[in-house]
């Protein structure tokens, strides 16, 4: 985890709290610039931000840990106005907490932006895995495609053939489908 606040007893109180909760700290700092770099560097999987601080603000840095990290945002400010709030989240933030925070406020909000940070992951997991499929879908009704015009198949023929031939040599559909299209399978 990383600690963002540029009020410097703020922030090493913060930091005692989160340790005294089972929290490793890694890194902190008093500069939104220098967070982005350390959030990069120690791979952290936390990050807590302070909305206004030097060198770059706490929503700025938000928006790039979320474009170059998979670190959940937390923000703690003094400012509570819906407009930041809103902001907050589309710059990435998972969590926000308003100053002056209670320690039992903080756990939860911490704990709430791990696991939206897992569900994250995971949706992103199942959207790559739904991309690959639909694009092994298209190169095979691409080579169905050629199977029809060059080898005067019907459809069904042509994807009973990709089937055969997969079985056959024990591959998957795709890759028999990439010879048909590249012409490395005659017909």
């Amino acid at each position: 985890m990383v600690v963002a606040e540029d009020e410097a007893i703020i922030r090493l109180d913060l930091i005692e709290t989160l340790r005294a909760e089972g929290y490793d700290v890694v890194a902190d700092c008093g500069r939104g610039d220098e967070v982005v770099e350390l959030v990069a560097r120690h791979d952290a999987d936390l990050v807590l931000l302070d909305i206004k601080m030097p060198g770059i603000d706490g929503l700025e840095a938000a928006r790039q840990i979320r474009d170059s990290a998979r670190a959940a945002v937390v923000m703690l400010t003094a400012f509570s106005q819906r407009e930041l709030i809103d902001e907050a989240s589309d710059a990435g933030a998972m969590a926000y907490l308003v100053k002056p925070y209670r320690s039992a406020d903080l756990v939860p909000a911490l704990e709430l932006a791990l696991a939206r940070r897992r569900e994250a992951q995971l949706l992103a997991g199942k959207l790559d895995e739904l991309e690959g499929r639909f694009e092994e879908r298209k190169t095979i009704d691409r080579a169905k495609g050629r199977l029809m015009d060059e080898g005067t198949m019907s459809e069904a023929d042509a994807f009973r053939f990709l089937q055969r031939a997969a079985m056959s040599g024990r591959r998957r559909m795709v890759d028999v489908a990439e010879e048909v299209i590249s012409g490395r399978l005659a017909l």
